[in-house]
């Protein structure tokens, strides 16, 4: 599982004077470059919600439902009276923003720009099955009121790897939903799990996932490696000889997801709290240096620069 746990509003840098103006459904999640944004749900919980290895939106608390556009509208308006020139980012959470309507989405966003003129930046979780019933039109229209990024997990790009963890996604729903997203000028920032096809079909996960980066060339890439903070029962319901891998294979899982990427300017990120071995560079430009330190991470591990497990709890 991958978590982003949030303080909801940070005091010392939006200060509430009265009370919090969004009602939050716990937990709350966001991506970890989200931290200083404000974050404002317009639904609560996620509108698929039955990936197996994600345990982020569980019921019964988290069942997914949309607010009440009122709802988000006058939530939008208090944040715009109480801290209206310190919020400079906005996150639509929780898990799929992009599931609301076209109309729906336009109204919130124009609303964000008359109470909440400091925003420079609107993002959003993003599923590829809601982004099938977008034209790029209606994204591009979404982008010049002000959606700029987009945050999909894919995943992977494994078929195999996507139907035994019951993603609900195919490679190719995930890459049509990516390239209208770029078509549209929305910023894509896709996320893959290092290690969610186990010892099995790890050459696959790794070979296929950088076909669908190479095909769609997302400006942000990053890497996280799944867990199972509350027990893999679930999850091996449906993959019953997966077989997690040790550290020594997600290196070598990486090297090859890295040996295989083929991209022309992608900002890529393996820093999540869940990664042994932390790698920020520019692909393809720093290729051989990320391809070096993972190699160096698998032939020396004891002289890398690698993460304690007590630093990876979740």
């Amino acid at each position: 599982m991958v978590r982003g746990r949030i303080t909801l509003i940070n005091p010392n840098r939006y200060p509430v004077r009265q009370t919090i103006p969004i009602r939050y459904v716990s937990p709350v999640f966001r991506p970890p470059s989200e931290g200083q944004s404000l974050i404002l749900p317009v639904t609560n919980g996620c509108s698929w919600n039955k990936c197996t290895y994600c345990e982020m939106y569980s019921e019964p608390q988290k069942k997914f439902q949309l607010r009440e556009e009122q709802e988000t509208l006058d939530s939008i308006r208090r944040c715009g009276e109480q801290f209206p020139h310190q919020v400079q980012r906005v996150f639509l959470g929780d898990g799929d923003a992009m599931v609301l309507s076209t109309r729906r989405l336009m109204t919130l966003l124009a609303a964000i720009k008359e109470h909440l003129p400091a925003v420079r930046r609107i993002s959003s979780y993003c599923l590829p099955r809601n982004v099938r019933n977008k034209t790029v039109a209606e994204l591009t229209e979404l982008r010049t009121a002000g959606l700029s990024l987009a945050y999909i997990g894919a995943e992977s790009g494994d078929e195999e790897v996507l139907l035994r963890v019951n993603k609900g996604e195919t490679f190719e729903s995930t890459r049509d939903a990516l390239d209208k997203l770029g078509a549209a000028g929305i910023t894509r920032s896709v996320m893959l799990l290092n290690g969610l096809g186990g010892r099995g079909l790890a050459k696959q996960h790794a070979a296929n996932s950088a076909r669908l980066a190479n095909l769609t060339q997302p400006e942000f890439l990053a890497t996280l490696v799944v867990s199972f903070p509350h027990g893999e029962e679930r999850f091996r319901q449906g993959f019953p000889t997966w077989e997690p891998l040790n550290q020594r294979e997600m290196f070598l899982e990486i090297e090859q997801l890295l040996q295989g990427l083929e991209l022309k300017r992608t900002v890529f990120r393996s820093d999540h709290a869940s990664n042994w071995l932390v790698l920020k560079g520019t692909l393809g430009a720093e290729k051989s240096r990320l391809l070096a330190e993972v190699r160096a991470a698998i032939e020396h591990p004891q002289s890398a620069k690698l993460r304690s497990d007590w630093e990876r709890a979740l």
